[in-house]
């Protein structure tokens, strides 16, 4: 899939995946899900859910470091500034041929425009939060978020999942 289409599917994803409502509780179903998905495949994960500014669920499984948190923090981070996926963001970059020290002036100790984190919206609120892993490639990262996002809302994930890089 082009770069061009991805954006567009990403899109799609940010505008369908839309929660009815977000507090503490559909904090941990949702990174209990993460949780619970990565323990089946057998991946080792970082897993995040935040509302801004709160964290409300955390979990690393054996086999990540320390390194695993920052990269959750530093992808989150960019959600909460754009208010898109970290990986839509990274990808605008890379459209632009720039970065986000060069654009935005924003330090690489802090933010990471790389796939995993994805924004929470509440239908008619806005947004509230970010649910990011870390831990596989940044597509594969983006995509089990989106599929644990899709299960949460009763969504057909094969029509919101980004395909194979480069299909």
């Amino acid at each position: 899939m082009a770069l061009h289409e991805d954006m567009e599917k990403i899109a799609a994803q940010e505008g369908e995946l839309r929660l009815p409502r977000f507090d503490a509780q559909i904090a941990w179903e949702l990174g209990a899900r993460l949780r619970d998905m990565a323990a089946e495949r057998d991946y080792k994960l970082a897993i995040d859910v935040r509302r801004i500014g709160q964290p409300l669920f955390y979990a690393a499984f054996d086999g990540t470091t320390p390194d695993s948190a920052e990269w959750v923090r530093r992808k989150s981070n960019v959600v909460a500034r754009f208010h898109r996926s970290s990986y839509a963001v990274g990808m605008t970059l890379h459209l632009k041929t720039t970065t986000l020290v060069e654009r935005y002036g924003l330090p690489v100790a802090d933010y990471a425009a790389d796939g995993g984190a994805f924004p929470l919206f509440v239908k008619n609120a806005g947004f509230v939060g970010s649910v990011t892993v870390s831990g596989l490639s940044q597509r594969d990262d983006h995509n089990l978020v989106v599929e644990a996002l899709c299960a949460h809302l009763g969504r057909d994930f094969a029509a919101l999942r980004l395909g194979p890089e480069g299909a």
